[in-house]
This record gives structure tokens, sequence and C-alpha cells, in this order.
């Protein structure tokens, strides 16, 4: 069994998406990335090193939003997902990647995508 950590509402700028005006414009996406991992190490030392740092986390994820424009939030999704995999110490993450202002002519609550991804 693990134990999860969770960072949820980061809100980054970015440019993604399939039309011309979103990649010019940018919209805001929220992520949500919930991690499958080991805490008791750091539960016993009480050490941040011994534990995924969510400030760190949050940081590269932003980068990413902000970073190079895809099309599609699957793909933005897979890549945020590479950066909560990194820390070897995360055994899996399911990330959501919201699209509130998604250009849909109709009023609806909020577009978004969930994957989840495993250590290979």
């Amino acid at each position: 069994m693990t134990d999860r950590i969770a960072l949820t509402g980061l809100r980054v700028r970015g440019n993604h998406g399939v039309f011309s005006h979103e990649r010019r414009d940018g919209q805001e996406f929220v992520v949500d990335v919930v991690l499958s991992v080991d805490t008791r190490s750091a539960a016993a030392s009480d050490d941040l090193a011994d534990t995924v740092d969510y400030g760190e986390l949050a940081g590269g994820l932003a980068k990413v939003v902000g970073g190079e424009p895809v099309d599609l939030l699957e793909t933005l999704a897979a890549r945020l997902a590479d950066v909560c995999l990194a820390d070897p110490r995360v055994s899996a993450a399911e990330v959501t990647v919201h699209k509130p202002q998604a250009p849909i002519p109709l009023t609806f609550g909020d577009v978004s995508v969930t994957i989840r991804r495993e250590r290979t």
C-alpha cells in the first residue's frame, strides 16, 4: 500500500490548443496531481529530503504548462505525468488538466482530462 501526496488547483497560463487564437492569446489551465509515494521514511525522519518537495513539484509542473504549446490536453497531461515520475520515490501519478475557458460555444463548467501513469 502506498500513501498519497496531492497538489490541487495549480493555476498556470499556457498557450495550448488546436486553434490559432488559443496559441496566440493563451488561457489559464488548472492542474491537479495525486502521487503514490511511500511516506514512511519521511515520517520517521521528519526531513524534507526524504519525501517529494511539493513546492519544487509545482515549479516543474508550471514550467511545462507555461512552456512549449501542444494541441491536446492528453499530451499536456502526459508531459506533466513525466515530471511527477521523474522523482524515483513516486510509483504512480494521476494527473488532471482542466481547461475552464475551452472554446466551446455553450455554457459549461469545466473540461478536463485525467490520466494515470505508473513507473515501469
